[in-house]
C-alpha cells in the first residue's frame, strides 16, 4: 500500500503548497472569495480535500483510502474547531465500507476578527480566518492519515505529531482562537457572574450572567422559575445575544 506518511516537506515547500490551496480555493469556491470567512458549505470542504489531495499528496490519498470521506459543518462546536469521527471497530469493516467524517466548527472562523489578539493554530501564528481554517483542516487530515495506516489516531501521540510536522509543519496540536468568553470579556467587558440588564418584551430585566456561548445565558430571579440554586432561590433562564446586555 502507498504510504501517505512518507511525505516530508521543507517549511518553504509546505508554505508554498498551502498558499496554492488558499488561492485555488478562493478562485473555485462560490462561498469563499477572500481570507475572511462569512459562509461555507460542505461542498467547500469536499473541494478543499480534493485540493489537498492533489497539491500535497499527488492524488495518493484517494489511491490509499478505499472508503468514504464524509464532511460536515457545526455551529455548536465551542471548544474544538475541528473533529474527526472514525468507526469503532475498523478491523471488522472492509476497506470499501469504511466511513470517516471530518467535521469543522464554523464559529471560531466566522468570529475570527471579533477581537485583536494573537491567533495561533497548530503552533503557527495565523493572520486570517481562512489560514486558520486550513490549518485546522490539516490537523484533521493528519488524524485520517494516521487512522488509515494504524486503525487509531491520537494527536497527543508522538506518531501523530511526527506526521503533522513532516507534512504540514505543525508544532502543536491545539488552537488558540478566540472563544465566546474571550470575545465577551474583550469586546463587551462581560464575564460570568456579572450582573446584567436586558430588555424582554419591552421591559428591563436584571439577572446574573451564568454562561457564555453563542449567546449569553442569564439567570433571572423568579419565585416561579424552573431552576433552583443551593440556597433555594428560584430562577428563570434567558438566552440573550451578548450585544443586548448592559
Amino acid at each position: 500500500m502507498l504510504n501517505l506518511m512518507a511525505t516530508t516537506l521543507s517549511p518553504g515547500a509546505t508554505l508554498a503548497k498551502r498558499t496554492c490551496v488558499f488561492d485555488r480555493l478562493t478562485a473555485s469556491s462560490p462561498n469563499i472569495k477572500s481570507a475572511t470567512l462569512t459562509r461555507i458549505s460542505t461542498a467547500d470542504l469536499r473541494l478543499l480535500f480534493e485540493l489537498y489531495d492533489k497539491i500535497f499528496f499527488d492524488h495518493r490519498f484517494t489511491q490509499v483510502y478505499q472508503g468514504r470521506l464524509k464532511f460536515s459543518l457545526s455551529q455548536r462546536m465551542t471548544k474544538s474547531a475541528g473533529k474527526t469521527f472514525f468507526p469503532r471497530h475498523p478491523d471488522k469493516i472492509s476497506p470499501g465500507e469504511m466511513t470517516i467524517e471530518i467535521r469543522m466548527g464554523t464559529d471560531f472562523f466566522f468570529k475570527y476578527d471579533e477581537i485583536d489578539c494573537d491567533k495561533t493554530v497548530c503552533g503557527i501564528t495565523t493572520t486570517s480566518a481562512l489560514e486558520a481554517f486550513l490549518l485546522v483542516f490539516e490537523h484533521e487530515l493528519c488524524h485520517v492519515i494516521e487512522f488509515i495506516h494504524f486503525n487509531n489516531s491520537n494527536c497527543s501521540g508522538k506518531r501523530f505529531k511526527t506526521i503533522a510536522k513532516n507534512i504540514f509543519g505543525h508544532t502543536a496540536s491545539y488552537h488558540e482562537l478566540p472563544t465566546h468568553r474571550q470575545i465577551a470579556r474583550v469586546k463587551y467587558g462581560l464575564k460570568i457572574g456579572d450582573p446584567v440588564t436586558f430588555t424582554y418584551e419591552g421591559k428591563k430585566v436584571k439577572g446574573i450572567l451564568y454562561n457564555i456561548n453563542k449567546r449569553a445565558t442569564v439567570m433571572v430571579g423568579d419565585k416561579n422559575g424552573n431552576y433552583t440554586d443551593k440556597r433555594g432561590n428560584r430562577y428563570t433562564k434567558y438566552y440573550v445575544p451578548l450585544e443586548f446586555l448592559v
